[in-house]
């Protein structure tokens, strides 16, 4: 810049940032935000759901089929401090998106962060897959990630208040597995649709990121395949499968001001796996 002013004006302009910043102990605090976990009432949701509590959130546990499993979770934020209410509806379905919005504004607040978890993991033949049981696998896994992110961009655009959405996505967005066609087609579509949202919603103040978890362990993981397992151990650098906190953590640093000035990002939370040599 040969533009003598050009130096203190880009200074001025980096002054209010730094100023702003939050203090390091608050980083991570969702105090006084209310989160929607959508599929948050099993598995990676659930771990997600206590976690956001856990720094502070208010949290709508939503389900569709598992009512108790979610009120299990709620249930367990209560007894340790935090607010949680349960809310259930089809997601792929856009009236009850709006309902279970509904139910969160009427009962705990209007959500300023969302994780869009909800989700399913069939596995089936290309060669012999329906049409139905395509459209399940789209419909549940990014239909419902783009109506939860609209309707909650609308209300929050409506307020006047910014938010933070945060997209599970898989590593097998790029990293294709057999009898996933229809399952990896979506996690792609979340990969990309989180980069639009992020561009189209950022200017009103809405942050949209997403996570790529990859191979989370569960009960009953290892007997039902070792061999898996055992690869997957293998290949990762860090030498261990997944947990929830795991993913759980990626999200809250998404959803809270550390990550504030981050959006369209994926993060990738798998041990190192991608990192190994294909061929």
């Amino acid at each position: 810049m040969t533009n003598g002013s050009r130096p203190a004006a880009h200074g001025s302009r980096l002054a209010a940032p730094v100023a702003d910043a939050p203090p390091v102990s608050r980083l991570l605090d969702l105090s006084g935000r209310v989160a929607l976990v959508t599929g948050g009432g099993s598995g990676v949701g659930a771990g997600i759901a206590a976690r956001l509590a856990e720094a502070g959130a208010a949290v709508v546990v939503h389900f569709h089929r598992s009512e108790a499993g979610a009120r299990d979770v709620a249930s367990g934020i209560a007894s340790r401090g935090g607010r949680a209410i349960v809310a259930g509806g089809d997601l792929t379905r856009a009236d009850q998106v709006d309902r279970v919005l509904e139910r969160a504004c009427e009962q705990i607040g209007l959500p300023d962060v969302a994780v869009n978890n909800a989700g399913v993991y069939p596995v089936s033949a290309l060669i012999s897959m329906d049409e139905a049981e395509w459209d399940a696998v789209v419909d549940a896994n990014l239909k419902s990630a783009h109506l939860v992110t609209q309707a909650l961009a609308r209300r929050l655009s409506a307020a006047g208040r910014g938010g933070a959405i945060v997209n599970i996505a898989s590593i097998e967005a790029s990293n294709v597995a057999v009898g996933h066609s229809h399952y990896v087609a979506a996690k792609a579509g979340v990969v990309m649709y989180t980069r639009a949202a992020a561009r189209e919603l950022g200017p009103l103040g809405v942050r949209v990121n997403a996570v790529s978890p990859g191979l989370i362990w569960r009960e009953g993981l290892d007997e039902a395949w070792p061999d898996g397992v055992r690869r997957y151990r293998e290949a990762a650098p860090l030498g261990r499968l997944g947990r929830f906190d795991d993913v759980a953590d990626a999200c809250l640093f998404l959803a809270s001001p550390a990550a504030r000035w981050i959006t369209g990002a994926e993060l990738i939370v798998d041990g190192g796996v991608l990192t190994s040599t294909a061929y």
